[in-house]
């Protein structure tokens, strides 16, 4: 798969930009276990024209994440420009557009999935930061608003049209936020109409590596992203991955390295956002690194209540130490 000259290989995988998730921190962990391309958190256009600063921090990458993309938001079209040409400016790979985020501070903006209730502001956005630039641009939505509006096959098209280079969708409406099933047969659709020839990512319920080859081989999209199942859980790329190439399943990571690499992402948080921020902010990835361990209860409790990092290293040691079993085992 290519976006213009960037070689993703074969059946790439993606890391879905989560605010308040995918900082550089986290980033940094999920790299290593085979993800072939990153985002930033996203960022807002008005943020970023306005100089503020949680906005500018979320610009920052390293050398070592490409290729990496931006992504920002908003819903006037000066703004997206400017934006664009702000965070064009700090070299990433892509400058993503996110018309998917369905959260109420978003849409309530007129940004994210409220642009999916108009189609033609959408495009004029698009299109404009098309221009704007000159580094790729691509999107991300999903199928449509609520179940009686779901244009995503005509809306690919027209995408394509105005000048993106790729296209990720989520299987859901914005009125489903994260509830329910996504839907992949309309992914599939888009994917597999003839008039389309940018490469479709497939986004949503990749919660395991037999699921992702399962989406992949039924649906034939060109790439896929991993979202919420990534979430103290950077071994599910590494599996997709092994799946993908061997045909066969890896097991669970064991204790230990889940526990070096719980170690590894609150150190590289706290170079980023200092020790306090960094205590608070990881507690919500302990619960996924050690999901399915038995009387793994009482050591989680107290990792979500520390409030330094010597205490956590010390839940850590004792964790290490616990030889506690798999709940499947």
């Amino acid at each position: 798969m290519k976006i213009r000259d960037i070689d993703l290989g074969k059946m790439p995988l993606f890391l879905a930009p989560m605010e308040d998730v995918t900082d550089p921190s986290f980033r940094a962990v999920c790299k290593p276990f085979g993800v072939d391309m990153m985002y930033t958190e996203f960022i807002s256009s008005e943020g970023l024209i306005r100089d503020a600063e949680k906005s500018l921090r979320k610009l920052k990458f390293e050398e070592s994440e490409r290729p990496v993309g931006i992504q920002i938001f908003g819903h006037a079209v000066d703004s997206m420009v400017e934006a664009a040409k702000v965070s064009a400016a700090a070299n990433p790979d892509i400058i993503d557009i996110n018309f998917g985020c369905p959260v109420k501070k978003v849409v309530g903006k007129g940004a994210g999935a409220a642009l999916l209730k108009d189609i033609p502001q959408m495009l004029r956005i698009t299109e404009a930061v098309v221009k704007a630039v000159d580094i790729p641009v691509t999107v991300k939505t999903r199928l449509g608003w609520d179940e009686s509006s779901k244009p995503i096959v005509e809306l690919a098209e027209q995408l394509q049209d105005v000048g993106i280079e790729a296209l990720t969708i989520h299987g859901r409406t914005r009125q489903q936020m994260y509830k329910g099933e996504a839907d992949w047969t309309l992914i599939g659709e888009a994917k597999n109409n003839p008039r389309l020839h940018i490469p479709i990512i497939g986004n949503g319920d990749i919660s395991s590596a037999q699921v992702a080859v399962d989406f992949m081989n039924k649906y034939g999209v060109e790439g896929l992203m991993v979202g919420r199942a990534s979430v103290g859980n950077p071994w599910i790329f590494r599996q997709i991955k092994h799946l993908i190439e061997t045909g066969k399943e890896l097991p669970t990571p064991g204790m230990q390295e889940r526990i070096e690499v719980c170690k590894a992402h609150l150190e590289l948080s706290i170079k980023w956002k200092g020790e306090q921020l960094s205590i608070r902010e990881m507690r919500k990835h302990y619960s996924n690194y050690f999901k399915g361990y038995r009387n793994i209860k009482p050591y989680r409790m107290r990792l979500v209540t520390s409030d330094s990092i010597e205490k956590v290293h010390q839940i850590l040691n004792e964790l290490a130490a616990a030889n506690l079993e798999l709940s499947n085992t």
